[in-house]
């Protein structure tokens, strides 16, 4: 009997002793909020995704444990993130300026002393990128990306010191496809900081001083840190630039280029392609030849441009780079004559507008990478082809109008073999950049 008794009474010391430790877990509070922000900006913005209902919710905690005495707030914390394309030096930057807009607002709603106020810059969180990555089944290259991204991740942990060319070898995995997917649809989200507040519950009779308060902080910091779960932020690319020169560098694709069978017909021209994003690309060219010698009655002469939107289609290739299919439009005007019968198109005299001939059609392509940044575009192109042109002959020291004609041509009427040359940050062809990466050591050169 008077073991039953020892019995019961070690289990009514134990239940006594879990009930104290739930009723003193249930006095702490925690809340917390994801805020973003656009990119490389410290202005808070309620109207971007959810910033406004977060914010409200922050407010009215704070507004209900104020009016309640029984509850102090014990410390904010705001861990700052950036997306991946900025330098380390600047993301810190940014963590550090919008932490300081984040205190101003709700130093609206509250008293915030110094005491209270707590930063943490995460540094690299490639952790966060692989979740939003491992949720995402339509990412391009998904096992390749996350094997790359998990070894990133062991080295950081590891403290090997490859931070430059983190960001350089997922931008170049299988032609930068994954990066731009990652881009667009994750880095927006990386783009935040993450609120914590920490509410205790006191007596009266417990309240703590004002000078007290910030020993008390610092003692609870250890056990309040266990709770903070990982925000999905990723801060990368360190350089030696002072912050005040740093800019957020976004991918930028363009070429230059010159069609060399132009050049071999002695009619030189440019061209310019830029990148509209969504495999989308608007070209201009323009052409201008303008040789002559009346003694030997010899002219050579054309010029116009021409413009075009192209669709680019090849799976796993960086943009400007494969396959492309298009449409497109020329006027242009010409008069060749070699000693014979000459013809000139348009009207004589004027300007290109008033004389020209013009094309419009369709075409294909395909742009084959031969250097770092350098690619041969083949392109040929069929529709129609209108105006008026001129025959003549040339008599002693005069030209005698022979006809006009209208030309109503349908068929071929682009051919295209240019010499492109890429620019832009990470414009660059992967497979003729690993040799020169190696050669390095390893890293990669900033584009």
């Amino acid at each position: 009997m008077c073991g039953l008794t020892r019995n019961n009474i070690l289990i009514m010391a134990f239940m006594f002793y879990g009930a104290s430790l739930a009723a003193q877990n249930h006095q702490n509070m925690q809340d917390s909020a994801r805020i973003y922000f656009k990119q490389g900006k410290i202005e808070l913005i309620p109207t971007l995704r959810k910033n406004q209902s977060a914010l409200n919710r922050i407010v009215d905690t704070m507004r209900i444990t104020s009016a309640d005495s029984a509850y102090q707030l014990r410390k904010i914390l705001v861990e700052g993130g950036a997306s991946p394309e900025g330098s380390v030096k600047f993301n810190r930057w940014l963590s550090e300026k919008r932490a300081k807009v984040l205190f101003d607002y709700l130093s609206r709603y509250g008293e915030l002393p110094d005491s209270l106020r707590t930063t943490h810059y995460l540094g690299r969180d490639w952790n966060g990128l692989i979740r939003l990555v491992e949720n995402d089944p339509q990412l391009p290259y998904r096992k390749e990306t996350l094997s790359m991204l998990r070894q990133i991740a062991s080295e950081q942990k590891s403290g090997a010191q490859a931070e430059e060319s983190h960001l350089q070898k997922i931008q170049k995995l299988r032609g930068g496809t994954p990066y731009l997917y990652m881009y667009r649809k994750y880095f927006p989200l990386l783009r935040s900081s993450k609120l914590h507040l920490w509410y205790e519950k006191v007596h009266r009779s417990e309240i703590p001083k004002p000078e007290n308060l910030n020993s008390e902080i610092q003692k609870s910091d250890t056990t309040a840190a266990a709770f903070i779960p990982p925000a999905d932020t990723i801060i990368v690319a360190s350089d030696t630039q002072s912050i005040a020169s740093q800019r957020i560098r976004k991918p930028f694709y363009m070429d230059i280029r010159t069609n060399m069978l132009y050049d071999a017909l002695l009619i030189p021209n440019i061209g310019v392609e830029m990148y509209l994003g969504k495999r989308w690309s608007v070209a201009a060219n323009w052409m201008y030849g303008w040789w002559k010698t009346d003694r030997r009655h010899w002219y050579w002469r054309a010029y116009g441009g021409d413009i075009a939107i192209r669709k680019w289609w090849a799976a796993g290739e960086k943009p400007l780079t494969g396959h492309h299919i298009g449409i497109y439009g020329q006027i242009f005007t010409y008069d060749f004559e070699t000693g014979g019968r000459g013809y000139m198109g348009g009207k004589p005299g004027g300007t290109l507008w008033d004389k020209m001939n013009y094309i419009v059609g369709a075409e294909y392509g395909y742009s084959l990478p031969i250097a770092r940044r350098l690619n041969i575009d083949f392109t040929i192109g069929a529709g129609y082809w209108g105006g008026i042109y001129h025959e003549y002959k040339p008599e002693a020291d005069y030209y005698v109008w022979q006809s006009t004609k209208e030309r109503r041509w349908i068929g071929p009427t682009k051919a295209e073999i240019s010499l492109v040359w890429l620019i832009g940050n990470g414009n660059t062809n992967r497979k003729f950049s690993g040799k020169k990466n190696r050669e390095k050591g390893g890293g990669c050169e900033q584009d």
